[in-house]
């Protein structure tokens, strides 16, 4: 693997199974633990005699979302309602799998079918060439059994730091774990995040540092752009638009968006790597956060999971993070990889107990580029992925575009629709940065923001803390510094662009930069 691999290009999409995306993917590869048309989930996972639902290959686009709360994931991977850390232990053996259509009837009656179904591969055809072209790893799980930033945070410091929920007050604070960009910085390398809407990486407070600020950059303005000029950096990470617009829609597959943006949005992504002089030392990986609700068949692992730092989850769970989520779907891309790869347990440990989960990223990327010391005690743990880059030399083969992606949905983009947990906790993020959270209603404001709005709200606050950025970087900060927007004047009070009142700004700053002029 020596000498490789030097670029590696993180995607993360948004609540969808293995099964639910790739499972029938194993029609194609019977090497794949896939699905066949023979699993059933009972309405009632306790009463073998009420409905059977069978898992079909019929999904389309999904609307509304379903279940995934901590809450909800116990009780589709146990098949009984979670109750209480006593009663209902949050870890114990017995995972059956059994309990989504019961869970799912809960959450709508009728969407027991929605959640018991998956796309045929000539519906999500991008990933059907990717799969069949390069490598797929058939059992990657969630970090966490738990909803979307929870898992998101492991993706890059192999902890939640205590989260199995979106904490809005702990995602506005920032969370303080050391994460692989700053491993990665320490040692002289280089990071990226190419951005579509203000990056949800910035729930990790040491990205908010000034010293970092110059890490991001537009996805649109800029990625081709340093694809074409060979000028990516060594850790790629590539969000998506998480607002669902007529004119620009959701691409980041969270339900109720449509499955066909996520696609169009890997295709765009890799035939820019593909047409990139860097293609030849790129590793692309993409998986998902969760698995959103929808059903998967493989048993959730337990055995031998540690703590990534010990740190125990609030009341009423009081999860000692030793359980895994549900298994998603993971497919790695690289010239050194051969044509229709599958990659199931880690081949190589490090523990007999090692899985592949989101924490495998910092784990392959630490081995990759020769990395100190692991982030957690999870990524020590994890399996990684490097094992996959099996050839002596580069293929030449590599398919140059991906098929075009088909249409699902026929309904325009719900533009004034309430915004999903997700997308709050987004604008919490965006006002944070903009200092609007100091607010006492701003709560309620988000509340009530519907998706449009709310977009063009994110756009503004994050435009509002690179312009912060920008004048601390003028005032002389230091890097460690982490700007801080003030909250505007009240109504009324003039705002002076005298002099006196820059230097006053620098002050504020809390260095005040001798070469400053009119």
């Amino acid at each position: 693997m020596a000498g490789k691999i030097k670029t590696v290009v993180v995607l993360v999409q948004e609540n969808r199974s293995f099964d639910h995306m790739l499972g029938w993917m194993k029609s194609l590869n019977p090497e794949i633990d896939g699905v066949t048309g023979g699993e059933t989930n009972h309405v009632d996972a306790g009463d073998p005699s009420s409905r059977a639902v069978v898992f079909s290959d019929g999904s389309q686009y999904v609307d509304p979302d379903p279940g995934h709360s901590i809450q909800a994931i116990y009780e589709q991977v146990y098949g009984t309602p979670f109750v209480d850390a006593t009663s209902t232990p949050i870890t114990r053996p017995g995972v059956a799998m059994s309990g989504f259509a019961q869970n799912a009837e809960k959450e709508k009656p009728g969407m027991s079918e929605t959640v018991m179904s998956g796309f045929h591969p000539d519906a999500v055809p991008v990933y059907r060439e990717l799969v069949s072209q390069f490598a797929v790893c058939d059992r990657w799980f969630a970090s966490v059994p738990a909803s979307t930033q929870p898992n998101r945070l492991f993706v890059h410091s192999a902890t939640s730091h205590g989260l199995v929920s979106n904490d809005t007050k702990q995602l506005v604070l920032g969370l303080p774990q050391r994460t692989i960009f700053d491993n990665l910085h320490d040692h002289g390398l280089s990071f990226g995040i190419y951005y579509q809407y203000p990056p949800s990486t910035l729930f990790y407070r040491s990205l908010r540092q000034l010293k970092y600020v110059g890490n991001f950059h537009q996805l649109e303005l800029e990625f081709r752009r340093h694809c074409r000029e060979g000028k990516l950096p060594n850790y790629v990470v590539v969000e998506q638009r998480y607002f669902d617009l007529e004119i620009l829609p959701g691409n980041d597959d969270h339900p109720s968006h449509d499955v066909s943006e996520g696609q169009r949005f890997v295709k765009e992504v890799y035939e820019a790597l593909r047409s990139s002089p860097q293609w030849h030392e790129t590793l692309l990986v993409i998986t998902y956060d969760e698995h959103g609700g929808f059903y998967d068949h493989v048993p959730t692992p337990f055995a031998g999971v540690p703590s990534p730092d010990g740190i125990v989850s609030d009341a009423p769970f009081f999860f000692n993070f030793d359980r895994l989520g549900v298994r998603v779907p993971a497919i790695l891309v690289s010239p050194w990889i051969e044509p229709g790869t599958v990659l199931h347990r880690p081949e190589s440990g490090p523990y007999p107990t090692s899985e592949f989960e989101h924490s495998s990223i910092p784990a392959t990327v630490k081995k990759i580029f020769n990395l100190g010391d692991f982030l957690t005690k999870r990524d020590a743990w994890a399996g990684t992925f490097d094992t996959v880059l099996t050839r002596d030399t580069p293929r030449g083969d590599c398919p140059i575009t991906l098929p075009e992606p088909v249409k699902i949905r026929q309904t325009p983009a719900a533009e004034h629709a309430p915004l999903s947990e997700f997308q709050q906790e987004l604008v919490h993020l965006a006002a944070a940065l903009n200092g609007d959270h100091h607010a006492k209603d701003m709560k309620l404001v988000i509340e009530d923001m519907k998706v449009a709005h709310a977009a063009t709200y994110c756009v503004d606050a994050f435009k509002s803390f690179l312009d912060e950025c920008e004048r601390c970087n003028k005032c002389g900060e230091d890097g460690s510094h982490i700007p801080s927007v003030k909250p505007p004047p009240p109504p009324g009070k003039n705002k002076s662009s005298s002099f006196g009142s820059k230097v006053l700004a620098c002050l504020a700053c809390g260095r005040h930069s001798s070469s400053s002029s009119s």
